[in-house]
């Protein structure tokens, strides 16, 4: 089995209009992780994740996959779901599913034909079934529960088969009860699925309970006179025993991140 880190960040920062955002970001995170990534708001976190997407690029340094520069594009290995769904509300579950590989396999006429098209439909009737959304499938999204609709948003990422999985507060706009099963599937597929994935979180207790890592980000140098000067870096990157059950931390690192994130942290 090689060592090689599935994803490395080597001395990354990112700089706009002379606004350092992030700074001396140095990562190696293994095939299989699930690294959640915790941080006060505007501290580079969304930035992060748009970095290992390619939507962004590194002002400085270099990001690693498989010992690979990181692609200038965003490339099917790699897969986002948003805390805002992304999907065509006059079309239904399956026939979002469908326009979506067929601008992936298809992109400059958007259509797919014959046993192409047959494939496509076979593959998206196994995710809708892994999704929990196979008796949905002809329903448009204003019909489907905000958990349903999140759900479709991942089965989106699912069907490029990724094996990367970023995810930017995926959660945050569900109600308590539906928050928990999805992260009960959010495991459940990570498990199955073999992925490594990145996941920003405002919840620390939800960072916790689903990661392996938790990352955590913030600056730790300030300047009044100079705000733009210094940008975020990672302060803790804790690895955690027992991926997908629910663990706390002890007092004294709740205490330390809770200071860290600056109040985005729920009371223990």
């Amino acid at each position: 089995m090689s060592d090689q880190p599935k994803v490395s960040v080597q001395n990354v920062a990112k700089i706009y209009d002379g606004t350092i955002v992030l700074e001396r970001l140095n990562l190696d995170i293994e095939a299989g992780a699930l690294c959640t990534i915790v941080g006060a708001s505007g501290c580079g976190k969304s930035t992060f994740l748009r970095m290992l997407l390619s939507q962004e690029t590194p002002s400085r340094g270099q990001i690693l996959i498989d010992g690979e520069v990181l692609p200038s594009e965003p490339t099917p290995d790699r897969g986002i779901v948003f805390q805002r769904y992304s999907v065509f509300p006059h079309l239904t579950v399956e026939e979002n599913l469908i326009l979506s590989a067929e601008f992936d396999a298809a992109p400059f006429t958007g259509r797919l034909r014959g046993s192409a098209r047959a494939r496509a439909r076979d593959d998206i009737a196994e995710t809708l079934e892994r999704i929990g959304l196979a008796q949905a499938r002809s329903r448009y999204p204003a019909q489907l529960s905000g958990g349903m609709q999140q759900r479709l948003a991942i089965a989106q990422a699912l069907l490029k088969k990724p094996k990367i999985l970023l995810l930017d507060e995926p959660f945050g706009a569900l109600d308590p009860g539906i928050r928990a099963d999805m992260q009960a599937l959010l495991t459940e597929l990570w498990r199955e699925l073999s992925m490594t994935i990145f996941m920003v979180t405002h919840d620390i207790h939800e960072a916790f309970k689903l990661g392996t890592r938790v990352l955590v980000f913030d600056k730790i140098r300030h300047d009044p006179a100079a705000p733009e000067r210094w940008g975020a870096t990672i302060t803790y990157d804790l690895p955690l025993d027992r991926p997908g059950v629910q663990t706390y931390p002890d007092a004294k690192a709740l205490f330390a991140l809770k200071n860290t994130t600056r109040g985005d942290a729920p009371d223990a």
